[in-house]
């Protein structure tokens, strides 16, 4: 396999991978996807849930914890989406902040959806906790890095209109003491969230599935779902391995929703970040680089974001690198570039894995979870998929039970589409491209 990729690079992008190169997630490396026997399709249960990710195991452990018999189904190894493919940052962001979200939709309305992110964060830390999930958790902190003195001022004036409720955990860091968060001078400060944290996302989902499993739920990996159709007793479900009729339906599949829901389909955005991981680097030079352990982005619309593994031994780095989506072996030296611009004591580090996911995006930048008629929905976390997906999967597990404690202030929101959208964004690219423009400007 490493053969084969490498017939595709030129000899200067030949310097930038090691020897044992890989084009999959890191996490994979002490996590690979489950290997499971193959299982029988039975004839009906009484949840399906399409998906076998944060969200669609979340679920799934709610459900079937409620006494309820829960299959599972994902159309490839469970976990194998973006749920073992991100950057292992555990954040509380819903991405409107309170100034831009109480102009759409009122002080009290944004106050109550913003809370849903703090209550998200707060949700997962004691999950882990309680249920003994061993994915290195850790409340390291996030520092949002402000790409320009304008985005810096911006950042400032934020956190001051933000109610204190959530900006109590958060404080601004100058220029001048920006190397006491971050080991470069390419950014003019930022803020730091200090309840924010990072865990190795595929250990976490790992734990999920075993956490599932024990519950009872049967989770069958390679099963497509290729249509949905009620019938008197509910739904009739077609997959690659037969059908199944179920009383009640969660789609949990968010930058991954395809055909066999065109309603959603049409209303999530699939956007490709793609990731790096560099080889191992000294102590002394990480130390330099990330001296607190801060999970990192910054103010940039085409965001980047980075950490150091949980071992502290490499820089695991990612972002949006073109305008479409693109081959792997063709992103991973432009992340390695993005990199050094900000680090360059990293221009002769190596590239050991590179790896991509689909982050599912909504167009009014805000999660929705809802049902219809014993169809039920979580998706569209905008790119803080690890909190959000595990506390909204479980939520809507508690909602399919009757449960008020399933209640949120996302519940049932108008989910928008656009006129002629039907899953592909094709307007993506001139966005891509505003955006880089707009970054350069402010």
């Amino acid at each position: 396999m490493i053969r084969q990729n490498k017939i595709f690079l030129a000899g200067n992008t030949m310097k930038l991978i090691t020897n044992d190169f890989k084009n999959e997630p890191y996490w994979w490396e002490k996590t690979p996807r489950p290997e499971v026997a193959n299982i029988h399709l039975p004839k009906h249960a009484e949840v399906l849930i399409i998906g076998a990710g944060y969200t669609g195991l979340s679920a799934a452990i709610q459900i079937a914890r409620g006494g309820r018999e829960v299959v599972v189904v994902d159309a490839e190894q469970a976990g194998w989406g973006c749920s073992s493919r991100n950057g292992g940052q555990v954040s509380s962001s819903i991405k409107p902040d309170y100034p831009s979200l109480s102009a759409k939709v009122g002080e009290d309305s944004a106050f109550n959806i913003i809370q849903e992110g703090h209550n998200a964060l707060q949700w997962i830390a004691d999950f882990i906790e309680q249920e003994a999930i061993d994915c290195d958790f850790r409340r390291v902190g996030r520092y949002c890095a402000a790409h320009s003195q304008r985005q810096f001022d911006a950042l400032d004036k934020q956190l001051s209109a933000t109610p204190a409720a959530f900006s109590v955990d958060s404080h601004m860091v100058e220029k001048k003491d920006q190397y006491e968060e971050l080991g470069t001078d390419a950014y003019y400060g930022g803020m730091v969230s200090t309840k924010h944290a990072s865990l190795d996302p595929g250990r976490y989902h790992q734990g999920l599935y075993e956490i599932a499993r024990d519950a009872g739920v049967v989770i069958i990996p390679f099963c497509k779902v290729d249509d949905i159709n009620r019938n008197r007793v509910g739904f009739e479900i077609s997959t690659a391995k037969g059908k199944i009729e179920a009383d009640k339906v969660v789609v949990a599949t968010s930058g991954y929703t395809g055909k066999a829901t065109p309603w959603h389909q049409r209303r999530i955005i699939p956007i490709g970040s793609y990731m790096i991981a560099t080889e191992e680097i000294d102590k002394s030079l990480m130390d330099k680089l990330m001296p607190k352990d801060r999970v990192i982005t910054d103010t940039k619309k085409l965001v980047v974001y980075y950490r150091s593994s949980p071992d502290r031994k490499r820089i695991l780095f990612g972002g949006r690198v073109s305008i479409g989506e693109t081959p792997l072996l063709t992103s991973a030296p432009r992340l390695h570039q993005l990199m050094v611009n900000i680090f360059p004591e990293l221009s002769a580090c190596k590239i050991s894995h590179c790896w991509m996911g689909f982050v599912g995006y909504t167009f009014d930048n805000l999660p929705h979870l809802g049902h219809e008629d014993g169809l039920y929905y979580s998706m569209g976390y905008c790119g803080s998929g690890i909190s959000l997906s595990s506390y909204m999967g479980a939520r809507i597990g508690q909602q399919l039970l009757g449960l008020v404690d399933g209640k949120t202030a996302l519940d049932d929101r108008e989910f928008q589409t656009r006129p002629l959208y039907r899953g592909k964004p094709w307007f993506l690219a001139p966005s891509v491209s505003y955006y880089r423009i707009k970054d350069k400007f402010t």
